[in-house]
Order: structure tokens, then C-alpha cells, then sequence
């Protein structure tokens, strides 16, 4: 498979701007407004030699939901959008229709939403060069960002973050694992006895990474081609699991790299025969899989880190330490954002690398955020309790929404934990998706920072995985009664 080795991005100053205002994201109407702007994306699709536009959007799930369209159909949404079926709003990841939502269902008759083309997101797709990706945002009738929409959400916080004198800078890392496996195959082996790509534990082999060297490079350069840089890849501690770490942005374009690698590793890997999982948890013997995001504070033009203070002995600003608070004195209620799925709480298990309680620490992996560094370049924390699973604008946009209050409300983190945090006396997280969706319906402090609409939508989504879960036979249940009940 060619890919090519420089990422393919558009970089025109107007749209960079635009893409940067605060005018609700309003990129289409600034498009249409800019001498040229349309004349632009022609000249940049001739010189890469574009045929066809994909556009798409993630749902709830994380899911991506998108069409190829043509050039003339694209140049027209591209001044004053199109329709987008909003089915996409109702239906989960399975794609089949849920029963309780208010945003769309049977009452409404699943019109079209109304979506945007972020004409600033534009990349040409490496395995498919002739083609160039956008990606959508949708709004209501009147123009204002849809309220459900996560890509939105995240948008919304970060102005807030903007407006309050902060510049977010974030970065993702997931883990995977890869199967030997296509849908055809996974199906019919009924998702068990499951062929991983190397057997054994091998965390941060060289061995493995160069047995399988033309998936790896295929990876890392597809991804760099499309402009989500890779800083480091190996393989993690399972058969076949990789870890991969995406370099940290700017909010908003950290958070589109962070959803689009979940579906550029998919897509690559199916090209080689192989499926990538991104499950939270696949084996019951096994770590699951992470999604670990790193963030910090910096003054809008970027040359300061509010996270680092130097006259402090740890090197820890007041401002990272009320940012630290928030995310604790929150993380319960706000754990159905976090752990979206039934399987996300099966990685919460004591000495697993992943965090069973509302903890902190300095270089500590056992508990729900690490302080790294001590530079005023390095000077971050890392948000361990989001997994592979997460929808990483949702999982971004809340863990800077609870940061932002804890900074507003100064709120003090609790004792920093020292030693093993399965052992801290600290707030529970929630044990299954249940729970933690009644945390969150109960929490005004939830809707008041992320917006009544999206909380809503949200928690029926969750109520309706919930009811999917509750009423499903399971392999355990059918191993363990059958016979002798």
C-alpha cells in the first residue's frame, strides 16, 4: 500500500483563522464571506488531484457517519451546508432505532439536521489520494450549534477555556489490540477463540514491532500522512496490543486527530486482513485498553504553561492544583461520560493499570490522574481513567469542563496519593454503566456545565445500552446454568 509521507492538510491562512474565531464555528458562512475561498478549494483539489469529497461526523458512540459526495455537490455545501439525515442522533452503534429520545425519532419522521462542512479540517486520505476528507458539524434551523452533538460540545468548552484566558492544549494515547480476524470471520467465530496478531506478552518489544514491521510503518505513516503525528508506537503488555501516543495540539484539533486515529488504524488494519479493537476490556485476564489524555493550561499565544509554577516546591501552579480538584471532586458523577459502555467498567479492577477510585499522584499509574513533569515546557497531567472506548470529544470536553470549574470555584484537590491508590481511601467510581448513568442524571453540576440538551440525549442514549445490556444472554450465563440449573 503507497502512502505518501507528508500529510496533506489545508493550510490556507483565512481558513486558519476562521477556524480559530468565535463566531459558533461558523466556518461555511466565513467561507462564503472570503474573496476566493471557494476558488481555493478548487485549486487545492487540482493540485492533489481530488475527484471525490467523504464527508463525515461521529454520533454519540463515536461512531463515524459519513457518504462520498461528489465535487460539484461538495462545493455547494461547502457555502451553505446539506442535509444529513439526524437518524444518526437516534439509533446506537448497532443502528438500531432507540425507543426513548426526544431529539428524533417516529414523532419527528427523522428529517434532515442541517450540517456544516468545517472547510479548515480538509486532508486527503492517503490509501485513497484521489479523495479528500471534511468533516461536519451540525447546528439547528437557526444556525446555533446542535446541542447533542459532541463535536460541538467540545467546541463549546473550548471557548469557554478561551474566554477565561486559557489555551487548552491536549494529547491522546489509546491502546489496541489486533486480530487475525475480518467481520466475516469474526462473526462467524461468534467473537470467540479469537487469533491475536503475535501471541504472548511482549510490552515495548522490539521484536514484534519489526515481525510485523509492514503493518507498523503502514500505521505510522498512514496516520502521519493524514496528519495525526505520531510521537511513539509499541506494543503494549497482551498478544497483539499496541500503544500508540498522538502529539499534543491544540484542543480542538487534538480531539478530531484523537477520533479520527480510531478509524484510520481500523481502516489500515482491514486493508492487511486484520480487525483493531478498541474495546476497553477484551479479556477478563488480561489489562484493558486505555485511552490517556494529556492536558495543561497555556496563555493564549502559547508561551506559558499556567500548569507550572517555579517558586512552588513541586512544581505545581495553584491553577493546576484547583484544575486537579475539579476533576476529582466531579469524576463520579461524570464517570457515564467517561466509561460510555457496559464493557468500560470491566477494566476498572484493582491492579490493572486502571483506576477503581477519584485519586491523584505525581508519576502515579495507579491513580486516576498523573502529574508529569516539572519543566514550565513539560509541567501536565495525564487523565488515566478514560479507556479506548471513549468518545475522545465527549471525554475531552468533560475533563476540561470539570478542570475549568475547579479553577472557578478554587477547589482544592484532596491529599496527593504517595503510594499504591487501590489501597487510598478515596471517592468510589461507579461499577457499571447503570450506576453511573443515575450519578449523572442526578447531576445538576453536569448540566449546568455541559448544556441541558447534550446531558439529556446523553443519559437516554446510556438508559437505552443500559436496557440492551439488561436483557441479553451471555456465553457466562449459558456456560454456568445450562447444564445445571
Amino acid at each position: 500500500m503507497a502512502i505518501r509521507p507528508k500529510a496533506k492538510i489545508i493550510s490556507h491562512p483565512a481558513m486558519a483563522r476562521r477556524a480559530r474565531a468565535k463566531d459558533k464555528g461558523d466556518n461555511v458562512r466565513a467561507l462564503h464571506r472570503e474573496p476566493g475561498g471557494v476558488d481555493f478549494l478548487r485549486k487545492w483539489f487540482e493540485e492533489k488531484g481530488v475527484r471525490k469529497v467523504k464527508l463525515g461526523a461521529v454520533d454519540i458512540d463515536g461512531v463515524w457517519r459519513g457518504k462520498y459526495i461528489s465535487l460539484d455537490k461538495f462545493f455547494s455545501a461547502a457555502k451553505s451546508g446539506l442535509g444529513f439525515c439526524d437518524v444518526v442522533f437516534g439509533w446506537d452503534l448497532g443502528d438500531e432505532l432507540l425507543d426513548n429520545t426526544k431529539v428524533t425519532g417516529w414523532h419527528t419522521g427523522y428529517p434532515d439536521a442541517q450540517a456544516r462542512v468545517d472547510v479548515s479540517s480538509g486532508r486527503i486520505i492517503p490509501w485513497e489520494p484521489d479523495t479528500a476528507a471534511f468533516l461536519l458539524d451540525f447546528v439547528n434551523p437557526d444556525g446555533t450549534p446542535f446541542g447533542p452533538s459532541p463535536r460541538q460540545l467540545l467546541q463549546k468548552i473550548a471557548r469557554r477555556a478561551r474566554d477565561m484566558g486559557y489555551l487548552p492544549k491536549f494529547g491522546a494515547e489509546y491502546e489496541f489490540f489486533i486480530f487475525k480476524e475480518t467481520p466475516q470471520s469474526l462473526k462467524d467465530k461468534g467473537f470467540q477463540n479469537l487469533t491475536p496478531l503475535t501471541p504472548g506478552m511482549f510490552g515495548y518489544s522490539w521484536l514484534r514491532t519489526s515481525m510485523n514491521s509492514s503493518l507498523v510503518h503502514a500505521l505510522i505513516d498512514g496516520c502521519n500522512a493524514f496528519g495525526l503525528e505520531i510521537e511513539g508506537f509499541h506494543t503494549e503488555t497482551g498478544p497483539g496490543v499496541f500503544e500508540a501516543a498522538i502529539r499534543y495540539d491544540e484542543l480542538e484539533k487534538s480531539a478530531d486527530k484523537a477520533v479520527l486515529f480510531k478509524t484510520v488504524v481500523k481502516e489500515i488494519c482491514a486493508r492487511h486482513g486484520l480487525t483493531a479493537c478498541f474495546m476497553a476490556k477484551v479479556n477478563a485476564k488480561l489489562p484493558g485498553c486505555s485511552g490517556h489524555v494529556h492536558q495543561s493550561l497555556w496563555t493564549p499565544k502559547g508561551d506559558r504553561n499556567f500548569f507550572h509554577d517555579e517558586a512552588s516546591p513541586d512544581g505545581m501552579s495553584q491553577t493546576m492544583r484547583h484544575y486537579i480538584g475539579g476533576l476529582v471532586e466531579l469524576m463520579p458523577e461524570l464517570t457515564a461520560l467517561y466509561w460510555p459502555t457496559v464493557n468500560s467498567y470491566k477494566r476498572s479492577v484493582e491492579n490493572t493499570w486502571a483506576p477503581t477510585t477519584a485519586t491523584w499522584g505525581r508519576e502515579n499509574r495507579t491513580t486516576a490522574i498523573r502529574v508529569i513533569g516539572d519543566s514550565p515546557k513539560s509541567m501536565r497531567l495525564e487523565y488515566r481513567q478514560l479507556a479506548a472506548d471513549m468518545n475522545a470529544y465527549i471525554g475531552m470536553a468533560v475533563s476540561l469542563a470539570a478542570g475549568l470549574w475547579g479553577i472557578q470555584n478554587k477547589v482544592e484537590p484532596p491529599p496527593v496519593c504517595s503510594g499504591n491508590g487501590y489501597e487510598a481511601s478515596a471517592q468510589p467510581l461507579p461499577r457499571n454503566l447503570k450506576e453511573a448513568v443515575e450519578l449523572l442524571e442526578r447531576s445538576e453540576r453536569a448540566r449546568e456545565l455541559l448544556g441541558e440538551d447534550f446531558v439529556d440525549h446523553y443519559v437516554r442514549t446510556r438508559k437505552w445500552e443500559v436496557r440492551q445490556y439488561e436483557r441479553a444472554v451471555t456465553n457466562w450465563e449459558l456456560e454456568r446454568y445450562m447444564e445445571l440449573i
